[in-house]
């Protein structure tokens, strides 16, 4: 991993923090002046070295040419995301508070206790490598693959609003690919070169959402310490994604109604009008004229919403695309495991292109994974798939509805065209025969919005989502119930004499539960550490102890 950087004129506190991490495995690197860390960070902006950039920065308040909080203020300008932990003597807590405002990490109070110290350090290495793999999935662009006509309907009507900066909400089930639609109309529009900035409205709470969106003042609510940019600033000129629409608050679809008619927006407790100029596209699973009728949703702000209506198919819908995704995630897989790709037989393939897939693509993804973990041979058979593929019933995939690919008025239903729209004057700049080929959609992985790729990697089937029943994988592989199994294998270790029965326990336990979640990860520790709910250093010291490396 990336060095800690300490950075304090006097070399006792030097040396006490660079013995105490070195014992947990952290590396470090110490400096003496500010002027030294800005000139190594300007190395590492401008050269190729990125291993020697910090981790985290641990600094000083004062210093003899400089103090911690104009570091404070360098380092935010050069590397945004570094946590900057801020040491101060008790008499500087005001100062220590002011940097705590201007962006620091945390503040670190001396005389400190060292243990608390590392502990602190570690949390912000952690904060520090959670930011970086948030940062490594955003910039592996999923990619978009289909042959079905519902698919080629999907791409035509991406490439006649190339053009357009029209609102489009687009529907579909959960694993669809909602997201990667969203991105595409983003990179194939006059606003490609701005950002696209993505938050799904079901996921944060309710209290939260409107600073996330809109923003917030200084001192608006109990620990604003700082103005803060919402999501509407940060996509500014440029694209914003609001996924799961249907599940936005109702006051707050007001506040959103009024930004989308008037192009402005105020930050929770401010007092000034911010312009927005921003495209938005939202996605929904649900049947957004339903809830209007339920009183759920808001009319007048789902009209503004469905000026364009896109429908994504269902994978169920697309079976013809099965063998062509089922390839492609078995050759994504192996290049993730570093294996060799396994191939497909026939008979598989044609199963598998009988299988409803609830989970859609994002189930595809899953079983494609897990065979590359779980299938012994190279060529997949007909018996080496899941169970829950094996023992479901043969789904009939019923004849699509003919009609055009555009229409306009009510909510597309499962089988009617694929795209809506009112008429033509208010979708001024479409372009009307500008078609978007398959392969001009294809860079990195298909995943639904913000899932990233969950497989189990040692139950019997992988889940349509990230969660895995344990005790039914078990089950399914025809083993017994876990806890009846731990169970016996106590009551033989006993009776065999033992003497450390929880210890031999404990280690193959703790073993089994690391090599399943580095597997599900493809080997990244600190995600695997995350999901696993402890921090990357214990999972670093325990693979170390049961010799997994």
């Amino acid at each position: 991993m990336k060095p800690i950087w300490i950075v304090d004129d006097d070399p006792s506190i030097r040396f006490v923090l660079e013995k105490a991490l070195a014992r947990e495995n952290l590396p470090t690197r110490s400096f003496t002046h500010p002027r030294e860390v800005l000139d190594a960070l300007a190395d590492v902006t401008v050269g190729d070295s990125a291993r020697q950039s910090p981790q985290v920065l641990v600094s000083d308040i004062r210093m003899p040419g400089g103090s911690g909080l104009q570091l404070l203020e360098k380092v935010r300008e050069l590397q945004p995301g570094l946590p900057v932990i801020i040491m101060t003597a008790y008499s500087d807590l005001d100062s220590a508070v002011s940097a705590f405002q201007r962006g620091a990490f945390e503040y670190l109070p001396k005389p400190f206790d060292l243990p608390k110290a590392v502990e602190l350090i570690r949390r912000a290495v952690d904060e520090s490598q959670r930011e970086e793999v948030t940062e490594e999935r955003q910039a592996e662009t999923p990619e978009m693959l289909g042959q079905a006509p519902a698919m080629q309907d999907v791409f035509r009507a991406i490439g006649r609003l190339s053009q357009s900066q029209v609102t489009v909400l687009i529907t579909g089930e959960s694993g669809s690919g909602k997201e990667l639609v969203a991105r595409a109309l983003h990179k194939h529009s006059p606003v490609a070169d701005g950002p696209f900035v993505a938050i799904n409205t079901a996921a944060i709470p309710k209290d939260l959402l409107e600073s996330e969106l809109f923003g917030h003042e200084r001192g608006a609510f109990t620990g604003a310490q700082t103005q803060r940019r919402g999501r509407f600033e940060q996509a500014e000129g440029g694209t914003l994604f609001l996924d799961e629409i249907g599940d936005m608050p109702f006051d707050l679809q007001t506040r959103l109604l009024r930004v989308l008619s008037d192009g402005q927006f105020y930050r929770v407790g401010g007092h000034a009008a911010v312009k927005a100029h921003v495209r938005v596209i939202a996605a929904t699973h649900q049947n957004l004229e339903q809830r209007v009728k339920e009183g759920g949703f808001r009319e007048d702000l789902f009209h503004r919403l469905n000026v364009i209506r896109l429908r994504l198919p269902a994978l169920r819908e697309r079976h013809e695309d099965v063998p062509m995704l089922t390839r492609h995630f078995l050759q994504q897989s192996a290049r993730q495991l570093g294996v060799e790709p396994k191939r497909i037989a026939d008979s598989a393939l044609a199963r598998l292109e009988q299988f409803a897939f609830p989970g859609n693509v994002r189930q595809l993804e899953n079983i494609c994974h897990w065979l590359t973990v779980m299938a012994p041979a190279q060529v997949i058979s007909l018996q080496d798939l899941p169970p829950e593929v094996l023992e479901a019933p043969v789904y009939q995939p019923p004849v699509r509805a003919g009609g055009g690919e555009l229409s306009v008025g009510k909510m597309a239903a499962p089988l009617a065209p694929l795209v809506s729209m009112p008429s033509s004057e208010m979708v001024e700049g479409m372009h009307p025969a500008v078609a978007v080929p398959a392969v001009a959609l294809v860079p990195g992985a298909y995943m639904a919005a913000g899932a990233a790729m969950s497989a189990p990697a040692v139950s019997s089937w992988p889940a349509a989502d990230a969660d895995v029943d344990a005790t039914a994988a078990a089950d399914a592989v025809g083993v017994r119930g876990w806890e009846q199994a731990l169970e016996a294998e106590v009551q033989t270790l006993l009776a065999g004499g033992q003497p450390d029965v929880w210890d031999v326990l404990t280690r193959r336990f703790e073993s089994r539960l690391i090599r399943t979640a580095l597997l599900a990860t493809h080997g990244r520790r600190m995600e695997a550490a995350q999901r696993l709910g402890i921090g990357r250093n214990t999972i670093t010291r325990k693979i170390q102890e049961l010799g997994l490396e």
